[in-house]
């Protein structure tokens, strides 16, 4: 048995979210094959081969896959798991924006139902997800040749270092041409990418305007070398862009510390943080649902309390 990572990279580094997907590969048993599809993405696959647990990294490098077009990954994928002759009989990538546009297209040509976002492996055919916005597990069984699982990163620790997996050259399907790239607008920021950060301060509508959210939040979080998060109603009155949002239709989120401002606690927003190490609620409505899930809350008008916290740490 067999079981193929799609990493998620950048050509250069890997990223975060496949080094959590390792490890729930690990959990089925099987050798560990990491494919990773790119362009000029030699560092990147020499990053993998050094990953604990990992068998193999096979590595289709071609311009065709400069953008990794998921349309382009996804039959780059299909094709291997066809050319394994049945060895392959797991697919995992993680349930990030990359995975999520990447496995259903790889699903619907093999054939095979999805499983998505697993928080944990009870066998190699079952599998424990969340439904209703987290409030309850499922334990899925399935009975398809090819398992094909997105991963909730935030329920497996990341994989380490201490492996010598070989890196094998396979054939790079062409180019589709279904879709074509024409450009890229990125978010830099000098603070720590969201999905990954230890510590986030996140606002709510409590926030008032975008202007409260950066002049009460930023000091906070750049004291606390945090990232910024955000509700979905924070996200829709345009407050802060759209990738700080955190919740069931933005990001998941597990970090050690999470400070919640302003924040009612929809339950949306808590499906996506509520697996949090430490919650701090910061809100001035003591019926507020985030008081439930928080370790520590402070019923207080937040533009008092959280200068006076900034001016503590």
């Amino acid at each position: 048995m067999t079981v193929l990572v799609i990493a998620e990279h950048d050509n250069a580094t890997l990223k975060g979210a496949t080094l959590n997907t390792v490890t729930a590969a690990g959990r089925l048993g099987g050798d560990i094959a990491l494919l990773l599809v790119g362009s000029g993405a030699g560092a990147a696959a020499e990053a993998a081969a050094k990953l604990a647990g990992v068998a193999k990294v096979l590595l289709a490098d071609s311009v065709a896959f400069a953008d990794q077009s998921a349309e382009n990954v996804a039959a780059q994928v299909v094709s291997v798991v066809s050319a394994s002759g049945g060895s392959i009989t797991h697919v995992l990538a993680p349930a990030t924006t990359f995975g999520k546009n990447v496995l259903p297209r790889v699903a619907a040509l093999l054939d095979v139902a999805q499983i998505s976002e697993i928080v944990a492996i009870e066998s190699a055919d079952t599998f424990v997800r969340p439904i209703y916005a987290g409030n309850a597990l499922a334990t899925v069984k399935s009975a398809d040749p090819v398992k094909v699982i997105t991963v909730r990163t935030t329920a497996f620790e990341a994989a380490g270092e201490g492996g010598s997996a070989a890196v094998e050259q396979i054939a790079p399907v062409a180019d589709s041409g279904l879709s074509k790239l024409l450009g890229r607008e990125l978010t830099k920021s000098a603070r720590p990418e969201l999905g990954a950060a230890k510590i986030i301060v996140s606002g709510g509508r409590g926030m008032g305007s975008g202007e409260n959210y950066r002049a009460v939040l930023e000091p906070l979080a750049d004291k606390l070398g945090a990232a910024l998060g955000a509700s979905r109603a924070a996200v829709d009155a345009g407050y802060v862009p759209n990738d700080y949002q955190v919740g069931q239709t933005g990001k998941i989120v597990a970090p050690q510390l999470y400070v919640a401002v302003g924040i009612s606690g929809a339950i949306q927003h808590l499906a996506g943080m509520k697996d949090s190490k430490v919650i701090v609620a910061i809100n001035k409505d003591p019926e507020a649902p985030i008081f439930q899930v928080a370790d520590y809350g402070l019923v207080a008008d937040l533009f008092e309390a959280v200068p006076q916290l900034t001016a503590s740490v």
